[in-house]
């Protein structure tokens, strides 16, 4: 025994350097991004208001197309104005789907297990209300994306923020305008890294660990956490090399499946405890207005709901952009309509289920994580958290989450490699040397997730998602007018008529044809 512990500790020496290594940058990050607005003797983090104060704002200048949008977005999805010859590469309920890919996941997991120790169950009403304001920060974002994308003469395209970004910043002027969108691809790029990547790597040797005997298990010895990150980082690299076109191939099989079993065990927990979801709901409800012991009271466990929804859907990071903007279509806003369903379904019903299931469980657990968060003891791993409430009810979920988490992160990490390869491009140019550099600095991330804590992955990614956000917003409130007068031609066109209802037919669609 003490041979074999004299050959990993060399493996144990590494952890610690790695996470000596990121404790300082983390800590020096997230205090200049989460500047606070001191409110009484709280500090609110000015970015968390940012994102809030523009969902609100667009919500209202757009006449909350939360509401007379869904509609729209729903008969474009089933194709029915839309049209094989339109520009693009896929159809809108592609453009979903692929969009989804890289928001529904680990945030849905481990994010709502995270948000409820670090806020109780109140946080969940929180991300419920950031869920729904997103909604309309994803229409704009989305709407641009597509408006701004350029159409290569091989049919491929590049759009999102990288596109109109420039355009919306020409007010402030040529330099000025580059250095900001030069920093949103800095910021999106660590988060793809950040959030992206070490996120889901490190929830996913987690999880892992947890059903292999946790850290008195075979993972739980020294130098495991490297072992299993070099592995997953081999698995990582065989998909990304290949490019978009091995990279969309493997989440549109991953992603439904998995999500599919994943809804069926919410629903199960749900409908086998129906008499206690009014509970549930009363002590979510109870907890956003007067939460027992969260530091900041109301506004503390309001700012951890909206942080974790963000982190969760990503509305008004622009990442979504990217995806949606490959859409086949003429009518840019038409894609917007469609991006309403994002939040919707990553927030608004999936996270829902999942802090229904927690509540309803009850498992020590929660508790003991809260407990954890008011010791001072930093965020505990949120996957475990909903792993243990899970098995309260399913004892043998545990295992089925691991593989679902393990698939998750896989799609999430794979789909964010493509994201980060694009802020990569905008920084430093295309070629094959540029691009086999980047996938090399992000498969070492992945196993650098691996080896770090939970807590300080999760602030060095929160970090990163919120300085795109601030650019990001900042360039769509340039650009209001633009996406409300595609709005209203649009939606005046469908009421005359003038919109030729053409109808992919609903198989082929399905069939990505």
């Amino acid at each position: 025994m003490a041979a074999m512990n004299d050959d990993v500790g060399w493996l144990a020496t590494i952890d610690e350097t790695i996470n000596n290594a990121f404790e300082r940058p983390t800590e020096i990050f997230s205090d200049i991004v989460f500047f606070p607005i001191t409110i009484g003797d709280f500090g609110f983090p000015a970015v968390v208001a940012w994102l809030i104060l523009a969902g609100l704002i667009f919500t209202v200048y757009f006449g909350v197309p939360q509401l007379r949008g869904l509609r729209v977005g729903y008969e474009v999805v089933r194709g029915r104005y839309s049209s094989k010859e339109d520009p693009g590469e896929v159809t809108h309920f592609q453009a979903l789907t692929s969009a989804l890919s890289g928001t529904v996941g680990l945030g849905n997991i481990a994010g709502v297990g995270a948000a409820m120790a670090l806020g109780g169950p109140g946080a969940t009403f929180w991300m419920i209300c950031a869920g729904l304001i997103g909604m309309a920060t994803k229409f704009a974002e989305c709407t641009l994306g597509v408006k701004y994308r350029e159409v290569h003469a091989d049919g491929s395209v590049s759009g999102g923020p990288f596109k109109y970004l420039p355009i919306a910043f020409r007010k402030l002027g040529t330099v000025p305008g580059k250095i900001l969108t030069g920093t949103f691809a800095v910021a999106i790029l660590i988060f793809g890294v950040a959030g992206g990547n070490m996120f889901q790597a490190n929830q996913t040797f987690a999880q892992v660990q947890n059903v292999t005997g946790g850290e008195e298990g075979f993972l739980g010895s020294s130098g495991a956490a490297l072992v299993f990150g070099l592995v997953l980082a081999f698995f990582v690299a065989i998909v990304i090399l290949g490019g978009i076109k091995s990279i969309g191939a493997t989440t549109s099989r991953l992603v439904p499946a998995m999500g599919g079993v994943y809804v069926l065990a919410c629903l199960s927990v749900i409908i086998a405890n129906l008499e206690q979801v009014p509970g549930a709901f009363a002590s979510i409800i109870e907890g956003a207005f007067n939460p027992q012991g969260v530091a900041g009271g109301i506004l503390g466990v309001m700012i951890v709901g909206f942080q974790r929804a963000s982190f969760s859907n990503e509305a008004g990071v622009g990442s979504a952009a990217i995806a949606h903007s490959a859409v086949k279509t003429r009518r840019p806003v038409s894609e917007g309509f469609v991006a309403l369903y994002e939040p919707l379904v990553d927030t608004v019903l999936i996270c829902t289920m999942t802090a229904l299931a927690i509540v309803i469980a009850g498992a020590p657990s929660l508790q003991a994580g809260i407990d954890q968060v008011q010791a001072g003891g930093g965020a505990p791993d949120g996957v475990i958290l909903t792993s243990d409430a899970f098995a309260t009810v399913l004892p043998w979920f545990p295992i089925v989450l691991a593989i679902a988490v393990i698939l998750f992160a896989y799609s999430t990490l794979i789909t964010w490699s493509y994201y980060g390869l694009k802020a990569w491009e905008h920084l430093f140019g295309r070629g094959k040397v540029s691009e086999v550099t980047y996938k090399i600095v992000f498969l070492f991330f992945t196993v650098a997730g691996c080896v770090l804590t939970f807590s300080q992955v999760i602030s060095f990614a929160d970090a990163a998602l919120f300085v795109c956000a601030f650019i990001n917003l900042l360039g769509v409130y340039f650009l209001l007018p633009v996406i409300k007068k595609e709005m209203r031609e649009y939606l005046a066109d469908r009421r005359s008529g003038k919109l030729q209802i053409l109808g992919i037919d609903e198989e082929e669609m399905r069939a990505g044809k």
